[in-house]
């Protein structure tokens, strides 16, 4: 071989393996993408069953319930909420009325079932994703953080 065929050669293996590995780079980032919605937006979206997803918003007043070992409450946009349902133990700053981030799955059902939920910090904090959903619906409150 021709030491211009060996570098030809040696082009081609190298794109070979920088297209794999590029390959393998988008594979798993695209498993761990996880999109962020509010009751409302999910309304308008068709997703399939058992894709997951970041659903945001405030937890309704009144909706907290505790059965068997899962968790009941319904997150809401002041617009739509949604039925969620949590096996397991919820953050100390979850309560009614606060901001939360649910992740996990939509079931045919229309009840959301949360593989993990997370709460607000303190009264000041408010999730960027939530807080943007309620500045879209009109009901954000400047200064008191809801």
């Amino acid at each position: 071989m021709t030491p211009k065929r060996k570098r030809l050669w040696l082009l081609v293996g190298s794109l070979c393996v920088l297209g794999a590995a590029a390959a393998l780079v988008l594979s798993a980032l695209s498993d761990n993408i996880v999109f962020f919605y509010s009751p409302s937006q999910l309304a308008e979206k068709h997703l399939p069953p058992d894709r997951r997803f970041r659903l945001g918003g405030l937890v309704e007043e009144g909706s907290v319930r505790k059965e068997a070992g899962e968790v009941r409450f319904r997150v809401t946009d002041l617009q739509r909420s949604l039925e969620v349902v949590y096996r397991g133990i919820l953050p100390d700053l979850f309560r009614e009325g606060q901001g939360v981030i649910a992740e996990g799955t939509l079931g045919p059902d229309g009840v959301f079932t949360a593989r993990e939920v997370l709460a607000k910090h303190d009264e000041k904090y408010m999730p960027p994703e939530v807080a943007k959903a309620l500045k879209e619906s009109g009901r954000w409150q400047e200064g008191s953080g809801k």
